[in-house]
């Protein structure tokens, strides 16, 4: 089993450095710091949690607070946050919350000294008071300080344009939830169709519960359809059909918020850098407060599958 000296000698570095790298000390060149980190994955070093908590009063732990209702969406977060934390020589707690009220319960759950911190991610529900310190990953109403956001205006006009570039003028729109995220969906949207001098026809917007289903029963005309994530995009491909429309001969489908790898998604989307989006909220976690001003919201980039 690695020790300390093995990952000394193979970062070619200090014992002391690498303590100060383990437990999360600011006061280290990157270039050691990230020699380290490669050592101890290459080594598969597991330090002594127990003492290192008990020196530094610090748990290792990272609550992460899982919206339920978005899980699909969500594990591929989960996947490259846990390879991070491990990196980082921290651990994940997981609870599931489908409401603000099992989000509070869980926050308490796991913040009574459980854990040095707190992660929600993919709420599409307001959320309850959260801590100062937490971090929020794709929530849809979250105004912290340290929360990654994602640029949907970006990502629906990009949609938008590449449909339209494919001959599909006529372009319906599923939208998320109330909530900013929504309104830059539907700026996005708009943006587009201006630009190419298209009318907006509100009988082709809908959002909200059975959203898709509604859409398909008014029998408006439309032959390019944006929806908000693979999970409805799935939903599309199989209800489509069923309504005489095939898939992309007749409607061409869009996800705005693609966790696949590059040609693993069915339909175009919009797909965003899980990795860097796990190492940002690594690095919010490190960050003291007082040098959290907020962060640009992450872009996506276009995937095809054709």
């Amino acid at each position: 089993m690695a020790n300390i000296n093995d990952v000394s000698r193979l970062a070619q570095v200090s014992k002391a450095t690498v303590s100060r790298v383990l437990s999360g000390s600011r006061n280290v060149k990157e270039e050691s710091r990230l020699a380290v980190m490669r050592a101890v994955e290459v080594l598969n070093y597991k330090p002594n949690v127990i003492a290192q908590s008990l020196s530094n009063q610090s748990t290792g732990c990272i609550g992460v607070v899982c919206a339920s209702e978005n899980i699909n969406q969500t594990t591929g977060y989960l996947h490259a946050l846990e390879k991070q934390l491990r990196l980082n020589q921290k651990h994940l707690l997981l609870r599931f919350a489908s409401d603000a009220a099992s989000v509070a319960h869980s926050l308490n759950e796991i913040g009574n000294g459980l854990c040095d911190a707190v992660i929600v991610i993919g709420a599409r529900f307001p959320l309850p008071p959260l801590p100062h310190s937490a971090i929020t990953i794709d929530c849809l109403q979250s105004h912290t300080e340290r929360s990654i956001q994602f640029d949907h205006s970006f990502a629906a006009e990009t949609a938008s344009q590449y449909l339209i570039n494919q001959g599909r003028r006529n372009i319906a729109l599923i939208n998320l939830h109330d909530g900013d995220a929504a309104e830059q969906v539907s700026q996005g949207y708009h943006q587009a169709l201006e630009h190419h001098l298209l009318p907006y026809n509100r009988q082709r917007v809908f959002s909200g519960e059975n959203a898709l289903q509604r859409l398909l029963n008014q029998n408006v005309s439309f032959n390019g359809l944006l929806v908000p994530d693979d999970a409805m995009a799935q939903e599309a491909l199989r209800l489509l059909p069923q309504f005489g429309r095939q898939v992309p001969a007749d409607v061409m489908v869009f996800s705005l918020d693609s966790t696949l790898p590059q040609g693993a998604s069915a339909v175009p989307a919009i797909a965003y850098p899980l990795e860097k989006l796990a190492q940002r909220a690594i690095a919010l976690l490190t960050a003291p407060l007082s040098a959290v001003a907020g962060t640009a919201p992450v872009r996506g980039t276009l995937m095809t599958p054709f």
